[in-house]
C-alpha cells in the first residue's frame, strides 16, 4: 500500500487506519483516495476485525483537498471532475456504511472533505486544540459530496451557518453540534479513544454490525412501512442467531458471552 496511508491491526481486532502526509496536513488527492477506498473494503471482509479507528500522523488531521490536486481539476473537463467527484462519493458511503463501527481520532485542524470523513464515522474524539471548517465557499467551491453527511450530523440550521460562513469551528462547538462524541486534551486523547474501544469491544460484534445497519437504514426514512417491517424482521432474526443467543444465555447465567475479551 502507498505510504500515504497505512493501517495496522491489534490482536483485539481493532484496525487503524492513519492518513500519512503530514507535511502537507494530510490533504487528499485522487491516490489517497482510492487507497483508503480498496483498504477500507479489504476491512469490510475481514471477520477478525471488530472496530475501525480512523487516524492522521502530524498535527492535522485532514486539509481537505489536496492544492496540487485542486490545480490538476481545474484544468479537468466537466467529465474529468465528476469522474473524480464519484471516486470521493464513493470512500464516504464506504466508509459511512462500513459494517463495522468506526472511530475518528482528531487531534487538530479539519477542514472541507476532512470535515466529511469525521462525519461519515460514527464517533469521533477530538483534541480540544482540533478545530473544522468548511472551507469550500472560500475558494469558490461548495461542499456537495460530503453535504449529506455533515448535514446528517449537525443539522440543517447548523450546516447553513458553517458552509456559508466558512467559520472555524472549534472541537467545544463541534461536540455541541454533535460531529464530535468527545472532547479532551492531547495528552488525554489516546485515553478517551481506549475508553469508547474498551465498550465496543464488550458487543457482540454481529449485533454491532445490525444495529448499525439498523441505524443507518432507519435515518433515511424513519417512518416507511418497509423500513418499519425491516425493524421488526431485522430483531427477530438476530434473536435467533448464534450471538443472539449467546448474548442472552449469558445475560440470564451471570456470565461473560464468549466474543468478550478475557480482560473485560
Amino acid at each position: 500500500m502507498n505510504d500515504n496511508v497505512f493501517f495496522t491491526q491489534d490482536e483485539r481486532g481493532v484496525a487503524t487506519i492513519t492518513l500519512n502526509r503530514p507535511e502537507l496536513h494530510n490533504a487528499f488527492d485522487d491516490a489517497l483516495i482510492k487507497n483508503l477506498i480498496t483498504i477500507l473494503q479489504q476491512l469490510q471482509n475481514n471477520a477478525e476485525v471488530k472496530v475501525v479507528v480512523l487516524a492522521a500522523a502530524g498535527k492535522s488531521f485532514s486539509a481537505g483537498a489536496d492544492l496540487n490536486w485542486m490545480k490538476r481539476m481545474s484544468g479537468y473537463s466537466y467529465a474529468e471532475n465528476l469522474k473524480d467527484a464519484q471516486a470521493l462519493s464513493e470512500l464516504l458511503q464506504t466508509l459511512k456504511l462500513l459494517k463495522q463501527p468506526t472511530i475518528a481520532r482528531v487531534q487538530g485542524a479539519t477542514f472541507g472533505g476532512g470535515v466529511g470523513l469525521v462525519a461519515c464515522c460514527d464517533m469521533a474524539v477530538a483534541s480540544n486544540k482540533a478545530s473544522f471548517c468548511l472551507s469550500e465557499v472560500k475558494f469558490g467551491l461548495i461542499p456537495a459530496v460530503i453535504s449529506p453527511y455533515v448535514l446528517a450530523t449537525i443539522g440543517e440550521r447548523a450546516m447553513r451557518r458553517y458552509a456559508l460562513t466558512a467559520e472555524i469551528i472549534s472541537a467545544e462547538e463541534a461536540q455541541r453540534l454533535g460531529l464530535v462524541s468527545v472532547v479532551t486534551t492531547p495528552e488525554q486523547l489516546d485515553t478517551a479513544l481506549q475508553e469508547l474501544l474498551h465498550y465496543l469491544l464488550q458487543n457482540s460484534p454481529q449485533a454491532v454490525s445490525a444495529a448499525k445497519a439498523l441505524i443507518n437504514r432507519v435515518s433515511s426514512n424513519p417512518y416507511d412501512e418497509r423500513h418499519l417491517q425491516l425493524n421488526t424482521e431485522a430483531i427477530a432474526t438476530i434473536r435467533v442467531s448464534p450471538e443472539g443467543q449467546e448474548g442472552l444465555n449469558a445475560f440470564l447465567t451471570k456470565r461473560k458471552p464468549a466474543w468478550c475479551p478475557k480482560e473485560f
